[in-house]
C-alpha cells in the first residue's frame, strides 16, 4: 500500500479511493508533473535567455581588447619616449631615423659615448604585430616621432584604425 493510501485509508472504506477518482489519482500518480521534465517551449526560451546574455558579455568584452590593445601601444610608445630621452642624454642627439629604434638596444658602430642598452631587449611589434615607426625629426617641429599605424596597418584610419603617435 503506498503512502499516501495509508493516509487516506479511511476514505478507501467509503469509496472515495475507486478508480476514476481523484482521490486515487493523487495516490496512485503522485508529483508525475515534477518527473517529467521540461517543455519544449521551456527549453527554447532558456536558450534565448542564455543566447541574449552571451551576445551582451561578448560585445562588452570585446569593446575592452580593443580599448586594452590602444592602451598598450600607447604605454610601449612612453617606454620608448623615455629610453630615446636617456639616449640624447648620452649620445647628445637623438637617433636618426635610419638608425630607428634598434640603437636602443645596440651601440653604433664606432661611438664611445653610447652606455646602453636603453631597452632590456629588441623593440617589440604593436598590438596588432606591426612594426613601431620612428622618425627624426618628427612633425610640428618635435626632435623625433613615434607611430604605431593601428589595428589595420594602414596611416591615418579612424576609431580602433587610427594611428597612434607620442
Amino acid at each position: 500500500m503506498l503512502h499516501f493510501e495509508a493516509m487516506f485509508k479511511p476514505l478507501t472504506n467509503k469509496g472515495y479511493l475507486r478508480e476514476g477518482t481523484v482521490l486515487h489519482h493523487i495516490c496512485h500518480y503522485p508529483a508525475r508533473r515534477a518527473s517529467a521534465g521540461f517543455t519544449l517551449l521551456e527549453l527554447l526560451i532558456a536558450l534565448l535567455i542564455v543566447g541574449l546574455l552571451v551576445g551582451v558579455v561578448a560585445q562588452n568584452l570585446f569593446g575592452n581588447v580593443s580599448k586594452a590593445e590602444r592602451t598598450a601601444a600607447k604605454q610601449q610608445i612612453d617606454v620608448f619616449a623615455k629610453a630615446l630621452d636617456t639616449y640624447r642624454l648620452d649620445m647628445g642627439s637623438f637617433p636618426t631615423t635610419e638608425q630607428g629604434l634598434a640603437v636602443l638596444t645596440r651601440a653604433p658602430a664606432g661611438d664611445a659615448r653610447w652606455r646602453g642598452p636603453y631597452l632590456k631587449k629588441e623593440a617589440p611589434p604593436d598590438p596588432w604585430g606591426h612594426a613601431y615607426q620612428y622618425k627624426a625629426p618628427g612633425e610640428n617641429g618635435q626632435p623625433y616621432e613615434i607611430r604605431s599605424l593601428g589595428r589595420d596597418g594602414k596611416p591615418g584610419g579612424q576609431g580602433e584604425d587610427e594611428d597612434i603617435v607620442n
